[in-house]
């Protein structure tokens, strides 16, 4: 009974209300499930709280977790087996959307890929002109952020489900964020996926894949609100946070 209450009486990093334990998982349930992938089952519990007041649903255990804790369990060998378009597939579609964007004007732009991991998103971008800086401060960095200077557009694609720490985060990309500002990330809303009473059968959660936290659009609505930002959504999975909007990237105004 001691160890359901402590598990019950959790903060959510979000809004600071109190959290509701909301489901448990294996811990290598992944999201490569809907494929046909299922790892066997390690035994070992993941618990997701969920915040009645934003709608934000996380797993606590991972905010106590080392990078050396994350590396042995997560982020291994085997991490491709299930999330095989990270290597090259998935940055190299997101350089291709960025260039639909924004190739017109990219003589305007000074583009951080934050989260960048093997740096092939920036790399695809160098090659047809862009001034692109990739940098991942996962799992060690030796490049302070303030080294990185400023930027007018940061993507973050893959990164927010990740995190254990949102207010480092959002923090970190504050820091980086000129006077004018666009970041374009991506993750899933949880919206329609996660509702009271349910269980957790989403396939967007899946701690092996390393998804831990999962954002409903009012917790992103507050997320932003909170750091003195703008929030929208393109779609169920794109979404940015901006303080002032470039004038390049106006013609997004169009598609939100």
């Amino acid at each position: 009974m001691t160890q359901l209450a402590e598990l019950e009486q959790v903060a959510c990093p979000v809004c600071r209300s109190a959290t509701e334990l909301y489901d448990v998982v294996d811990f290598n349930k992944n999201c490569e499930e809907p494929r046909g992938v299922f790892l066997p089952l390690s035994g070992r519990p993941i618990y997701y709280h969920r915040c009645p007041g934003c709608a934000f649903t996380f797993a606590p255990e991972f905010r106590k977790w080392s990078n050396e804790e994350f590396l042995q369990h997560i982020y291994n060998e085997r991490y491709v087996e299930i999330d095989p378009d990270y290597l090259d597939t998935r940055p190299l579609n997101n350089a291709g959307f960025l260039r639909g964007l924004f190739d017109a004007d990219k003589a305007r732009i000074r583009h951080l890929d934050y989260g960048g991991g093997n740096g092939v998103l920036s790399a695809a971008l160098g090659k047809e002109g862009w001034d692109s800086t990739s940098y991942d401060p996962f799992p060690s960095n030796d490049k302070k952020l303030q080294e990185l200077g400023k930027f007018n557009l940061i993507t973050a694609f893959e990164v927010f489900e990740h995190v254990p720490d949102v207010d480092s985060l959002v923090s970190n990309l504050n820091a980086l964020m000129a006077e004018e500002c666009i970041v374009i990330f991506s993750t899933l809303l949880s919206d329609g996926n996660i509702s009271p009473n349910n269980r957790l059968t989403w396939w967007y959660a899946a701690p092996r894949n390393g998804h831990i936290s999962l954002f409903s659009k009012q917790s992103l609505t507050t997320v932003a609100e909170s750091n003195g930002l703008a929030f929208g959504s393109f779609n169920q999975g794109i979404h940015c946070f901006i303080n002032k909007l470039p004038q390049w990237a106006e013609k997004l105004l169009n598609q939100g």
